[in-house]
């Protein structure tokens, strides 16, 4: 049996397999596509577990919400090159999973490893894909959040997500700005909502080089100490969510936008994931 060079690409295409293993797969398969994809799925175990060790940092992110707007989901699926990233049977996988994660609602990664997936479970496919693809597929993240609406947002190249929980209002408008909120945190990667939020080791951090900073440009005691606060507090201006300005219009706060779009609404909580983060 000849296979042509041709044939290797065209398969490899498809399915994102090496070149050698689509090759050995239609000599196999004795030239039939079909039976050649099935010959790289059976070899999903053996696969799996021969790069168990390899890196897996190119990827893409799957996000999506419920039909009530009241949970969103949100996963990273990894393999081990950009090429497969961009792989339709490989980006079919993390949409797939992503269906499951909708339809069942489950709450930690090893839930949603076992949910059924067609006729195996979620790790089984992922299993079943690696064989498929020849590199090391693995879901490195996966995130839920609830809230009165939640708004889920993918930035360019499936490489980064956003999940957004607000509080307040609902309806076609509120989505729309949380909408605008997700595309500000996926831009500038607030560490919190707010100064009440920031995590107290990287507050206690932060307050140390800045203090440290003061000192060295020479002030010092109680006027030392207020430099500092007011450095922290332009910490908090740029580096938490709510106060941050706008990025649609710098004029208001990202607060007082979702005042602008319903007196009470307000964002309670987000998660921002990138592919390889």
């Amino acid at each position: 049996m000849v296979v042509t060079a041709q044939d290797v690409a065209a398969l490899r295409q498809k399915t994102g397999a090496g070149m050698m293993d689509c090759k050995k797969a239609l000599m196999e398969a004795k030239g039939d596509f079909t039976q050649a994809i099935d010959f790289l799925r059976k070899k999903g175990q053996k696969i799996f577990a021969d790069r168990a060790t390899h890196h897996a940092s190119e990827g893409a992110v799957f996000a999506a919400a419920s039909l009530d707007h009241k949970m969103s989901f949100l996963l990273v699926l990894n393999c081990e090159t950009d090429f497969v990233a961009k792989n339709e049977l490989f980006l079919k996988l993390g949409k797939s999973i992503l269906e499951a994660a909708v339809a069942y609602r489950p709450i930690s990664m090893e839930a949603l490893q076992a949910l059924p997936l067609g006729n195996q479970t979620v790790q089984g496919a992922v299993v079943e894909s690696t064989g498929t693809i020849g590199e090391k597929i693995t879901i490195s993240s996966y995130e839920t959040l609830t809230a009165e609406t939640t708004v889920p947002y993918i930035h360019t190249r499936n490489r980064l997500a956003v999940l957004v929980g607000l509080e307040g209002a609902q309806g076609e408008q509120v989505r729309a700005a949380g909408r605008d909120v997700a595309m500000q945190i996926a831009a500038m990667a607030p560490v919190a909502l707010d100064k009440n939020q920031v995590d107290p080791a990287m507050l206690a951090k932060e307050s140390a080089i800045i203090h440290a900073q003061v000192i060295n440009e020479g002030h010092k005691d109680d006027k030392a100490e207020k430099i500092t606060q007011g450095r922290l507090h332009k910490f908090f201006q740029e580096n938490t969510l709510l106060p941050q300005p706008f990025v649609k219009n710098t004029k208001l706060t990202v607060a007082e936008y979702l005042q602008t779009v319903a007196p009470s609404l307000t964002v309670t909580a987000f998660k921002r994931i990138a592919v390889g983060a």
